[in-house]
C-alpha cells in the first residue's frame, strides 16, 4: 500500500511539474549586447537609412506550448537613437521626430501572442512621441538552451512597421519616407 502511495504521489508531481515548466520568465541580455533594435527608412526613396537604439531594457515570458500566455514588456531610450551621423541623431531627437526631451522612453507592452505555423504573431502596445497604438510584430525562435554559465537562454528575432503620422511624427520626408521597418533580435536569460 506504501509502495502504491509513493508511486502516485510521485507520478502526480511528475506530471504537475511537466505541465507548469513550459512557462518561463526572461529577462533580455542588454548587458551582453545580445540584443537589439534596429530601424530602416527610405532616405528619398533613394537608399535606406538604417538606425539603432543603443538603451533599451526588457522582459519576455515564453510558454511554446501556450503561446497566449506569451508577454514582452521593452523600455527605449529614445535619446539613445544613432544612425551613424551625429547632426541627424541630434534632428531625430528634436521634436520633429521623437522629441526625447518631453517623451525621454518608448515602450512596448504585447496584449496577445498568437501562433501561426513557426512564427508567433506578437500584438502589443507601442507608446512612441507620447502616443499609443498597437502594432503587430511577427517573430521566430531562433533557438534555447543552456549557455557555458549555467543558465538557460532563448532568442527570438521580429519584424514590424509603424507609420510616423501614427505617432504624431508629422515632419514630412517625402512618400517614399512615410513608413519605419523595425527589425529586433533580442536573447533572454531565464530568471
Amino acid at each position: 500500500m506504501f509502495k502504491k502511495t509513493l508511486l502516485a504521489m510521485t507520478g502526480a508531481s511528475l506530471l504537475l511539474g511537466s505541465m507548469t515548466a513550459g512557462a518561463a520568465d526572461y529577462k533580455i541580455d542588454k548587458e551582453g549586447q545580445h540584443a537589439f533594435i534596429q530601424f530602416r527608412i527610405q532616405h528619398l526613396g533613394y537608399s535606406w537609412l538604417y538606425g539603432t537604439f543603443k538603451d533599451f531594457d526588457g522582459s519576455f515570458t515564453f510558454d511554446e506550448k501556450n503561446p497566449a500566455a506569451d508577454k514582452v514588456d521593452v523600455t527605449i531610450n529614445t535619446s539613445s537613437v544613432d544612425t551613424n551621423h551625429a547632426e541627424r541623431d541630434k534632428h531625430l531627437r528634436s521634436a520633429d521626430f521623437l522629441n526625447s526631451s518631453k517623451n525621454p522612453q518608448a515602450t512596448f507592452k504585447s496584449t496577445a501572442v498568437k501562433k501561426e505555423g513557426d512564427e508567433l504573431k506578437i500584438t502589443g502596445d507601442l507608446t512612441l512621441n507620447g502616443v499609443t497604438k498597437p502594432v503587430t510584430l511577427e517573430a521566430k525562435m531562433l533557438g534555447e538552451g543552456k549557455d557555458p554559465w549555467g543558465g538557460y537562454r532563448a532568442g527570438f528575432e521580429a519584424e514590424g512597421e509603424i507609420t510616423l503620422k501614427d505617432f504624431n511624427i508629422t515632419k514630412d520626408l517625402g512618400p517614399a519616407s512615410q513608413k519605419v521597418e523595425l527589425m529586433i533580435s533580442v536573447e533572454g536569460v531565464r530568471q
